[in-house]
Parts: structure tokens; sequence; C-alpha cells
């Protein structure tokens, strides 16, 4: 009779990332700067705002651009184990809104952003600076080999950030 120990998954699962709160705060900005993105804040909210602890507001300049900083921010934060609630107006692509629990994203376009006058919403939450933060381990999304079935990765993160801020 054979043993019935099961052979280990492969690739073999890696332990979920628990990133903190700033440091996810600290990623959405960084990827949202690879990406282009202007007038970048990250924003500490006080013990008084119960929404999130931070907020992230980013400007794209088009309705494609702000849907590629949604898609760079939804898919290498869930590689690296987030998960934010379902996303708010990617659709349109004029704001999008993504909720990590202590951190809220706000993805719009200029326009957008002077109409909901979303820097003087925040006016009370102390600005950080982002640049500064220790950032956590970004891998990349798996990514199916066309005709394969495999999964690959196309290259280490820190390759790959190297290269878009080059």
């Amino acid at each position: 009779m054979r043993p019935t120990n099961p052979r280990p998954p492969w690739p073999p699962a890696q332990e979920p990332l628990v990133i903190e709160a700033l440091e996810l705060a600290a990623a959405a900005a960084h990827l949202a700067d690879l990406k282009k993105a202007e007038d970048i804040a990250v924003l500490e909210l006080d013990g008084s705002n119960r929404i999130a602890d931070y907020v992230v507001v980013a400007t794209g300049r088009s309705r494609p651009q702000i849907k590629a900083l949604y898609n760079e921010l939804h898919t290498r934060l869930k590689a690296a184990g987030e998960t934010h609630s379902r996303a708010e107006g990617v659709e349109l692509g004029w704001w999008v809104l993504l909720d990590f629990g202590d951190v809220i994203v706000h993805l719009m376009q200029g326009e957008a952003r002077e109409y909901y006058d979303m820097d003087s919403l925040y006016q009370d939450a102390r600005p950080v600076d982002w640049r500064a933060v220790k950032l956590p381990d970004l891998p990349l999304p798996r990514r199916r080999l066309r005709g394969t079935g495999s999964d690959v990765r196309d290259a280490a993160p820190t390759e790959l950030d190297a290269d878009a801020e080059s």
C-alpha cells in the first residue's frame, strides 16, 4: 500500500504577507508613481476619523490611465496578499475608489479631483512622506503562458521597479 502523504503543492505555497497600513499606503503611492500618476498624496487621518487610518489620492490624466492605475494597484497588491472591497468607478475611469480597510485609495482624473475638492476634504489630515517609508515586497502577479497552462512571473519585482524608474 502506498503512503497517504499528499505531495506538496507546486509551486510551494507562500506565507501571506501582513502589510501594515502605512506601508500599504506607501506601496499604493509607489505603484501609482510607477504608472506616472501626478499629485500623489498620502494622508494620515486623525483618530476621530473612523473611515481609515490613511488615504491615498493620485491623479491620472485620462480614462485609460486611471484604469491602468487601478489595474496596477489591484493586481500587484493582490499578489502581495492585500484585497479590497469591490472597486467603485472602474467602468467610467473618472474616479476609482479602492477600500483596503485601513487604507482608502482615490484614483481620479484632475477634473474630478478639482470638482470634488479632495484636497479640502482632507485638509485636517497630516501629510506623510511616502517616499521615506520602507516598502513591503511587491511580487508580480502570476501570468499564464499561452497554450501551456503554466504560471510564470516575468521578472523579480526589484528588477521591474528599477526598469520603470529609469
